[in-house]
């Protein structure tokens, strides 16, 4: 019914408890069951944000939209979800690379890399670097034919051949804190 990039049917790896209580949370949220971008930015408690992490937001809404109709249903939220806490390490490299490839066009420039790792570090704050460090670091470690740009091939390839360079992705990346937020119920009274 949907691919989430590899992740159909992986929402089985949930168990039914988390399951239930992410649809309960939704539904509450949510009771059309369909979750637009101004609800996804409510639920998730996202207000004031730069402009820069605001498209950000939107990106990410835009990468779990997966039949791009506008709206996340359960199927695609959990889905995402699945995808972030639990989803094998390639199907998140694809799915970050999906995220970074603001454009579309299967490649990652440095000024795409650069922007949502900016936006990245103006919502979780993670700032072991800066973002031109950081954009810098990926394309001289991992751009082997020095094009300017990464493919998806390149870019798993080469962030699963090193560590370091994983462990930072994975950490600068991270929306499991996000998600939390979602988990707590954690919003402004309205």
């Amino acid at each position: 019914m949907f691919d989430a990039m590899g992740a159909a049917g992986s929402a089985d790896d949930i168990n039914a408890m988390e399951i239930h209580h992410w649809y309960t949370k939704f539904m509450k949220e949510c009771p059309s069951g369909q979750l637009c971008l101004h609800e996804f930015k409510h639920v998730l408690d996202l207000h004031g944000l730069t402009p820069e992490a605001d498209s950000y937001v939107d990106q990410v809404f835009h990468t779990f939209d997966m039949n791009k109709d506008g709206f996340i249903d359960f199927l695609e939220f959990i889905a995402a979800i699945n995808l972030v806490i639990r989803g094998k390490i390639d199907q998140k490299l694809k799915w970050y690379f999906k995220l970074y490839d603001a454009d579309g066009n299967g490649c990652i420039d440095k000024k795409e890399l650069l922007s949502i790792f900016s936006a990245i570090q103006a919502i979780n704050g993670y700032t072991s670097m800066t973002a031109e460090e950081f954009t810098n670091m990926i394309f001289q470690k991992i751009d082997v034919n020095n094009d300017g740009e990464l493919t998806l091939e390149e870019f798993i390839n080469g962030v699963e051949k090193d560590e370091d360079l994983m462990e930072l992705i994975t950490k600068s990346f991270d929306l499991s804190n996000v998600l939390k937020v979602i988990q707590n119920g954690r919003r402004n009274s309205v």
